[in-house]
């Protein structure tokens, strides 16, 4: 078989299962070629993986959909969900067979610790309006923004760096804000949380929470105390995988 046509098994996530049958899980398209999905056990662990061709698969918006979607879509089948990074592919099912020998022990310890949770992440963006208020109502921003009012940007270059800089100061103290008045008490109702970078200048929360499936409408109710200075932005429920730290390379198995 030359090295054009040779196969590999590429390999999602693991799960928690009873048996040691191959469960019906459907199939997975991959870089425009469907592939039926199939589990590799050991004990009561599996891996959901598929038999792809043996290269390199490169993560662009298409492929990393495509693996994270396919993960999502397991965690609607079962409860029990531990995310495996982008990109793994393995020479045979017997190295993943001795991957997940290798692993099992971290597995046996995630299990209870995620059984039927679900991750849900905040992205909390301040509004435009509100946030110049904020600035109107500190004293020196205010000064320096009358300052360079009707100025040209060349003469007020040094002004405007200065402004920028109030202006980050501020930011940085309603991020501390949004953190002790909203990301605490949510923090309380998680079994786990994460605060993340933020992802652009005017973003106040990037965080991440673990919580009971059943309880993500209770958790949603507790977001809108903000909703008239800021913009919340939802997106889940996803597999933890801000709470797992499973990274693999072909060169582990």
């Amino acid at each position: 078989m030359s090295e054009e046509q040779q196969t590999g098994i590429y390999i999602f996530c693991g799960i928690q299962t009873d048996t040691e049958a191959d469960e019906q899980l459907g199939h997975v398209e991959v870089e425009g070629e469907e592939k039926e999905l199939f589990t590799i056990h050991y004990k009561d662990a599996a891996i959901v993986a598929a038999e792809v061709p043996m290269k390199i698969y490169h993560p662009n918006k298409d492929n990393l959909m495509m693996h994270q979607s396919l993960i999502s879509l397991i965690m609607k089948k079962n409860s029990t969900v531990i995310p495996i990074s982008f990109g793994n592919v393995f020479h045979s099912k017997e190295d993943v067979k001795v991957l997940l020998e290798n692993l099992y022990p971290q597995f046996e310890k995630l299990f209870p610790e995620i059984k039927g949770k679900i991750e849900l992440g905040l992205k909390v963006v301040g509004k435009k309006e509100w946030l110049a208020s904020r600035i109107g109502e500190n004293a020196k921003a205010g000064e320096m923004a009358k300052a360079v009012q009707g100025k040209s940007e060349a003469a007020s270059y040094y002004e405007r760096i200065q402004l920028g800089g109030v202006a980050q100061q501020l930011v940085t103290s309603l991020q501390k804000e949004i953190q002790e008045e909203l990301f605490t008490p949510l923090k309380e109702e998680a079994h786990a949380s994460k605060i993340n970078d933020p992802l652009g200048e005017k973003m106040l929360l990037n965080a991440a929470f673990l919580i009971d499936r059943d309880k993500e409408e209770e958790f949603d109710r507790k977001v809108d105390k903000w909703e008239d200075k800021v913009e919340f932005s939802y997106s889940g429920p996803w597999p933890a995988y801000n709470f797992i730290n499973i990274r693999l390379k072909v060169e582990d198995a």
